[in-house]
C-alpha cells in the first residue's frame, strides 16, 4: 500500500505517570513519569519506527495508544476519533481496526489453547461468524503468515521462537486491522529470523494496506522497516524526522550518539563514537529544563532553565534542542 498524507493516528500530548505509594497507607508520593506531554502523527500506509533506550517510554506508549494502559492525560484520535473519550462498549468497537504483537512470543500465547484456537480467539470475542467459519479464517491466516494448515491442532510449546511471533501476528491480523502497534516483535528472536519477520510484516503490509507503529531499540531493523522515526528519551520525543533524514543527517545530540553505536560489518571501516558521560537519570525526578543536558556534550546552561520544544528545522524534521534547532534553522 502507497503512503498517504493522511494522518491515521493523532497523538496529542499523551502523558503517563505511574504513582510511587509509600507509608503504612500506600499513598501516592511521587510518579514515574514515563511518557511526558508527546505528540506525533502516523499517516495512512507508513512504519512509524518509536527508538530509545530500555526504560524511555516506549512500550508505555504503544500500549497507552490501544488503553491497554489507561494514560493519565493527552489525547489520541484515529481516524478523527479520541479514543479516550470513549466508553468500554464503543473502545471494544474501535479495535477491531487497532491491534498489537508483543515482544515475548511465548508468554503472549494461551499454552493450553491450539494455535487454532488461538488465532480464533478475537472471532470469538467480537462474535464474528459461526464455528466453521472462524476455523476456516484460522487456518487462512496461518498459511498467510507462512504456516500451515495442520499446525492449528497443535500447542505453542512445540513451535520455534520465530514460528511463535508469526502465530502473533496472524491473531493479530483476524479482525482485518488497519493499524497494527509492533512492540518489540523481533528482539526476542536470532538476528536471521528477525529478518525473515520483519520481511514477513512488510510483505502484510503491502497485501493488507496496514500502517505500523514499530517500537524496538534495534536500530538497523528500524532503518530497514520504518518510513519515519521518532527518537524517545526519559519520556520524551527528542527528534522526528522521515528514516533517511534520521540516520543520514541526525541534528539530536542523544541521536547521533546512539546512531554511532550501531557497528559496521567491516574491520576497515571506522565509525567515530560520541560516547556519552553518566547514567540515564530517574524518570521519578528527571533533571530540570531538557532532560538530555546531564548526558550532553553540547548542554549550554540556559539548558537547565526552559525545557526545549520541538522545532520543524527542516521540511517534516522535527528536533527538540535549544542548542541545535536555532542554528540549523537558519
Amino acid at each position: 500500500m502507497a503512503q498517504s498524507n493522511e494522518n491515521l493516528l493523532e497523538v496529542r500530548n499523551l502523558t503517563k505517570l505511574f504513582p510511587v505509594n509509600a507509608g503504612v497507607f500506600g499513598e501516592a508520593v511521587d510518579a514515574v513519569r514515563a511518557v511526558d506531554d508527546i505528540s506525533f502523527v502516523i499517516r495512512t500506509g507508513e512504519t512509524f519506527g518509536l527508538v530509545g533506550e530500555s526504560g524511555c517510554g516506549k512500550s508505555t506508549t504503544g500500549r497507552c495508544i490501544l488503553r491497554l494502559i489507561e494514560p493519565t492525560s493527552g489525547e489520541v484520535r484515529f481516524q478523527g476519533t479520541n479514543l479516550l473519550s470513549l466508553n468500554s462498549s464503543k473502545l471494544r468497537v474501535m479495535r477491531r481496526d487497532m491491534q498489537i504483537i508483543f515482544q515475548d512470543p511465548y508468554s503472549s500465547l494461551n499454552p493450553r489453547m491450539t494455535i487454532g484456537e488461538i488465532v480464533e480467539e478475537p472471532l470469538i470475542v467480537h462474535r464474528i461468524d459461526n464455528r466453521q467459519t472462524r476455523r476456516d479464517r484460522a487456518i487462512e491466516l496461518l498459511k498467510l503468515v507462512g504456516l500451515e494448515a495442520e499446525h492449528a491442532n497443535r500447542y505453542p510449546h512445540e513451535f520455534s521462537g520465530g514460528q511463535r511471533q508469526r502465530i502473533g501476528i496472524a491473531r493479530a491480523l483476524a479482525l482485518n486491522p488497519k493499524f497494527i502497534v509492533c512492540d518489540e516483535p523481533v528482539s526476542a528472536l536470532d538476528v536471521s529470523v528477525q529478518a525473515q519477520v520483519v520481511n514477513l510484516l512488510q510483505d502484510l503490509q503491502e497485501k493488507l494496506g496496514l500502517t505500523y507503529l514499530f517500537i524496538s531499540h534495534g536500530l538497523s531493523v528500524v532503518e530497514h522497516i520504518s518510513t519515519r522515526v521518532g527518537i524517545m528519551y526519559l519520556g520524551k520525543l527528542v527528534e522526528i524526522a522521515n528514516s533517511r533524514e534520521i540516520f543520514h543527517n541526525p541534528l539530536h545530540p542523544y541521536t547521533r550518539a546512539l546512531l554511532s553505536a550501531i557497528p559496521i560489518p567491516d574491520p576497515d571501516r571506522h565509525r567515530e563514537r560520541l560516547p556519552l558521560s553518566g547514567d540515564v537519570p530517574t524518570a521519578i525526578a528527571p533533571p530540570s529544563g531538557c532532560r538530555f543536558r546531564t548526558r550532553c556534550p553540547l548542554a549550554e546552561p540556559r539548558c537547565a532553565e526552559e525545557q526545549p520544544q520541538m522545532v520543524e528545522v527542516s521540511p517534516d524534521h522535527f528536533v527538540s534542542c535549544m542548542v541545535v534547532a536555532p542554528a540549523d534553522k537558519k
